[in-house]
């Protein structure tokens, strides 16, 4: 059975069929939108196919306006290279998902954490394990980051807070808290603010301390409060991992009128040990004078018995010399009957009236003896030595 499609008919030998070039208007070939279109035959028993005549075809292949009048041959191999095209575009989209899934992978599956980090991995949000700092390897869509520890010492502020001593004095205290994370994963699941759960434990430690001590005690004893909190924050902290290195009371401050009645309390206080030193050394002044007389005292009655031994002894000495003299006077006046004992009186008055005569504060000398006895006296005692001489 014979067909025409555009004034062509179908049953005529494939060698004699040709494309004929439709006009806008005619029944040979049909005008669409005033374009003239060519039927491209491939050989027997295969269907045509509208071409532009100048322009592309629907596959996008450039046909030039003399295909529909060249050989049947040319119109079979335009349509078999247009039949080729369409099946390399699924090769070319499956190329771009692959290499999109590959720089997805790449991009979610390597991990470079930075020295003094710790990074946790989360399985379907289950923790699994740590990443070390470097380069490291996860499954993507299936693994992901869940927490970034920092492992270096870190210094914590304690916020400004009053407290009320033991004797109920209100005081401002302030700190600095020095921690270091030990174990990421349990800073990282023990808590869930480990920021705020430390800077709450810290705040009621130092409410804990202070408040069972005096405002003196507090004041003074800053060394004994830090290592009081040190000790309970490091033990307290353990189950999430953190180790608490120091901490340091930064302020304790008093309200104002309670440092003006520590003032005045403290120039009493000053005053009163000045008044006490005062007579503490007046004390001393006094007992140390009266050691003092008292020593003299004895020294002196030490020397006034010394003198009296003294004297005592050279009056002995003297007496015994006296006696000697006496012994030998009268010796003397055995031997030598009262002339000898006259010539003694004559020169103990000579030697009398000597010393009278030397003294300077005299001007006057008196001799209240006879002058003539005194000079037979003498010429006696001259008789009496000259006997003596033989």
């Amino acid at each position: 059975m014979a067909s025409t499609w555009g004034g062509m008919d179908q049953a005529a030998p494939a060698r004699e069929r040709s494309a004929r070039i439709g006009v806008p208007g005619s029944g040979a070939g049909t005008a669409r939108g005033g374009t003239l279109y060519a039927a491209v035959w491939s050989g027997a028993g295969h269907r045509a196919m509208l071409v532009p005549q100048a322009g592309r075809s629907r596959f996008g292949t450039a046909v030039a306006p003399g295909l529909a009048h060249g050989p049947p041959r040319h119109a079979a191999g335009a349509f078999m290279q247009h039949r080729s095209r369409p099946a390399m575009e699924p090769m070319f989209i499956t190329l771009g998902v692959l290499a999109l899934v590959v720089v997805l992978g790449v991009s979610l599956g390597v991990r470079t954490v930075p020295q003094g980090q710790v990074w946790t991995v989360e399985r379907f949000g289950a923790f699994t394990r740590l990443l070390q700092p470097g380069l490291n390897l996860m499954l993507p869509l299936v693994e992901r980051v869940g927490h970034k520890m920092n492992v270096q010492e870190i210094v914590l502020d304690i916020p400004e807070q009053a407290v009320i001593t033991r004797d109920n004095a209100a005081v401002v205290v302030d700190g600095i808290m020095y921690y270091r994370v030990l174990d990421p994963a349990k800073a990282a699941y023990g808590a869930q603010n480990l920021v705020q759960a430390l800077t709450s434990m810290a705040m009621t430690n130092i409410r804990s301390v202070i408040g069972a001590m005096d405002l003196d005690g507090a004041l003074s004893g800053r060394e004994e409060i830090n290592a009081k909190l040190l000790v309970t924050l490091d033990h307290a902290t353990a189950p999430w991992g953190v180790k608490v290195s120091r901490v340091e009371l930064r302020k304790i401050e008093p309200p104002a009128n309670l440092v003006t009645a520590m003032n005045m309390q403290m120039t009493a206080e000053r005053e009163r040990r000045a008044t006490v030193a005062r007579a503490m050394g007046e004390r001393e002044a006094a007992v140390a004078r009266a050691e003092g007389q008292k020593q003299a005292t004895v020294l002196q009655a030490e020397a006034r018995l010394e003198a009296a031994m003294k004297d005592a002894t050279a009056r002995e000495r003297l007496a015994e010399a006296e006696a000697r003299a006496t012994t030998v006077v009268a010796q003397a006046a055995r031997d030598g009957g009262t002339e000898a004992l006259r010539y003694f009186i004559a020169q103990k008055y000579v030697d009398a009236i000597g010393r009278l005569a030397a003294n300077p504060s005299g001007r006057t000398l008196v001799i209240p003896v006879e002058t003539g006895a005194l000079a037979g006296g003498i010429a006696q005692a001259i008789e009496a030595m000259q006997l003596r001489q033989p």
